[in-house]
């Protein structure tokens, strides 16, 4: 198809829309006719994706429809520009497929929620498995009709870098970037005395995060716009929801990943801090929809088993229960096994990845997702202790996986194994992602958080230097963002001896000083200690670091959307925070969680346990060839001129500007 803008007509029925917020009946199908991919929604030229169409008729409710009875004469035609609209199966010359029916029901606010009344919907649907990049009309129901634009970005011409590396701080906002410069990086007379890599990037921009049917996002759709440029629904990965209850059979888009293997045949790397089959390491491969992805079969099997090019290069994470045949993992399937079968060197350790062939395509699982996925950076570097006794070794044998990579050494391994089996000057895309700060932020545990930030930016600064040193820097755009924020923000300074000595929530409060008893931070400074008494000095990790993490004079830092907890402003020692469990009277304080602290009240449900994700806009830096592409906001179009619309969904087409995906092969 041209890169040329084209339109997309639909018939859609009119009717009275429902105007609730929380229940809709389908997030991307406003009206009683529906089309998957939605109404203004952008392509790459090239890239490929599923066409599903719905015609809906509820049964009850404000939308009610022809007494349930669904009009099952509806036709789909294919418009290219001015052209004519060519019926489908003679523009694909393809047969018509079978028509799928089905029924679903939803709440159509929170009132009938309470009184558990429920619409029912009947379905009448046509799926088209990817036919490529075209426009289409849908005519239904005796003719009604409303159109929709599609628009096919012009896409670049010329490659600008061999090789992409990916990096998202999970849920990381520039608060956060803020709170780990202020407790790594010493300031004297209100000047720092050294920066983070990411204050150094050579371009700076930001981007908006909300989905085709929410304002606040979750890992699943906003890693799909990341990935495929494309708005979907909350707990769609790499598909639009349809209303069927087969979370497998929604339609697909493809992703970055899969575009760079198929029209490049570059090599591909994925690393995270997570479980592999997480939201964000999975969305390189997967096409789901589920509401949690724990154990998606759909997961590991699209990485030992993809349907549209081969697995990747690399794959370095966590989650060795979706691994090890039995009860966790999907099927019961051997999933090492069938990652050996497939060619896969797999390894279990620090050790084993030190020394791993370059040559070979590799697997390496390095834990259990046990307590909050991976083990943290303050835990493998300061309070080892907390790796003991977690019975979460990857190979299943009951023993404590003690020696597990950070972020840095799976990046660069990784870097080195991309490099020795890229082909000829295809070059390499990568993804590394640091997940806790995401997990750590919605438990509250804000130290821990600011811990895998500071590793991602140290894990960014070693790569640039390792770039430089294989020569490869100059062929690299290097990209770091986040998915999705969280709403969390320092605002003072806590004396936390003097608050634990109070008795009274109030007379502990006056250990939170603001302004200008706020004071600076105690991070930096070389005093105190941790319980085993022994002060913390990181000379084998450099400056980017606190030199200690349990100071008297803290930081303390709130959140915007937390359930009953309570707080001390000091490091939790003994592994991540619960800051609530569950109670007859539903989620209340966890008695045992920073006990000598005073209660903050929570501002979210009595059924949420934990912190959820924000509006925030996160921040995009760049550096390398193409990077320029990066300054500035990610936003909805405001000028005519402007053709490009907004949000997360610019970073993946400038990042296949930056390969000339969208290019003719």
């Amino acid at each position: 198809m041209s890169s040329r803008s084209s339109i997309l007509f639909l018939a859609i029925l009119s009717v009275g829309l429902v105007s609730a917020q929380t229940f809709q009946r389908l997030g991307t199908c406003p009206t009683l006719g529906c089309v998957f991919p939605p109404d203004q929604t952008d392509f790459l030229a090239g890239q490929l994706f599923d066409i599903r169409l719905e015609v809906h008729a509820p049964v009850n409710g404000s939308e009610a429809y022809n007494g349930g009875v669904v009009n099952e004469k509806f036709s789909f035609c294919i418009q290219s520009g001015k052209s004519s609209c060519q019926d489908v199966t003679t523009f694909f010359k393809v047969r018509d497929p079978v028509l799928e029916k089905w029924s679903f029901s939803y709440f159509e606010d929170l009132f009938a929620r309470d009184a558990g009344s429920t619409t029912v919907v009947n379905v009448a649907s046509k799926a088209y498995r990817a036919p490529g990049t075209y426009t289409a009309k849908l005519t239904y129901n005796g003719g009604s009709t409303t159109v929709a634009a599609w628009t096919v970005r012009q896409p670049a011409t010329k490659r600008k870098a061999k090789n992409v590396l990916l990096f998202i701080g999970d849920g990381m906002t520039q608060p956060m970037i803020t709170a780990a410069r202020l407790i790594a990086h010493k300031s004297i007379n209100g000047k720092y005395q050294s920066l983070m890599q990411m204050d150094q990037m050579d371009n700076l921009g930001h981007q908006m995060t909300h989905s085709v049917d929410s304002f606040i996002t979750d890992s699943a759709n906003s890693a799909t716009a990341l990935y495929t440029g494309k708005k979907s629904s909350v707990n769609a990965l790499n598909v639009y929801a349809d209303s069927s209850k087969n979370s497998f059979d929604d339609p697909k888009i493809e992703t970055i990943a899969e575009l760079f293997r198929r029209r490049i045949g570059g090599a591909l790397g994925i690393v995270s801090t997570a479980f592999i089959a997480d939201a964000t390491p999975g969305s390189q491969y997967a096409a789901v929809v589920t509401e949690y992805l724990y154990g998606a079969s759909a997961v590991n099997s699209s990485y030992a088993w993809p349907t549209s090019c081969d697995g990747p290069d690399v794959i370095f994470g966590g989650g060795a229960e979706q691994f090890i045949a039995g009860k966790g993992s999907p099927n019961g399937t051997d999933f090492y096994r069938a990652f050996e079968t497939k060619g896969y060197n797999v390894i279990y350790s620090n050790t084993e990845l030190k020394s791993a062939s370059n040559k070979e395509k590799t697997l390496g699982i390095f834990s259990k997702a046990l307590r909050l996925h991976r083990a943290k950076w303050i835990d493998r570097h300061v309070l080892t202790d907390n790796l003991s006794g977690l019975k979460n070794s990857p190979i299943g044998d009951g023993s404590d996986a003690t020696d597990q990579p950070g972020l840095k050494d799976m990046t660069l391994k990784a870097i080195d194994i991309l490099q020795a089996r890229t082909k000829k000057n295809a070059g390499w895309f990568m993804m590394s992602e640091a997940a806790s700060i995401d997990k750590m932020m919605h438990v509250l545990d804000y130290d821990r958080a600011l811990g895998e930030l500071l590793e991602l930016d140290d894990t960014i600064r070693a790569s640039i230097a390792h770039l430089k040193k294989i020569g490869e820097y100059e062929n690299t755009l290097i990209v770091v963002t986040a998915d999705h924020g969280h709403g969390f923000d320092v605002f003072g300074g806590a004396d936390t001896k003097y608050l634990a000595s109070q008795g009274s929530d109030r007379t502990k409060r006056g250990g939170v000083g603001v302004y200008g008893q706020s004071g600076l931070s105690g991070y930096t400074v070389a005093e105190g200690s941790l319980p085993n008494n022994n002060t913390i000095v990181y000379g084998s990790e450099g400056p980017n670091f606190p030199v200690q993490w349990n100071p008297r004079y803290t930081y303390a830092a709130g959140f915007g959307a937390n359930p009953d907890h309570r707080e001390t402003y000091t490091i939790n020692q003994n592994g991540p925070r619960v800051p609530a469990v569950s109670s007859a009277n539903g989620i209340v304080v966890n008695p045992t969680d920073h006990s000598d602290g005073f209660n903050v009240g929570g501002t979210i449900g009595t059924d949420e346990g934990q912190g959820v994700h924000s509006l925030q806009d996160v921040s995009v830096f760049a550096n390398g060839p193409g990077s320029e592409a990066f300054r500035g906001v990610s936003r909805e179009a405001l000028m005519q001129r402007m053709a490009h619309p907004d949000s997360a969904v610019d970073i993946f087409f400038k990042m296949a500007d930056a390969l000339a995906l969208g290019r003719s092969f």
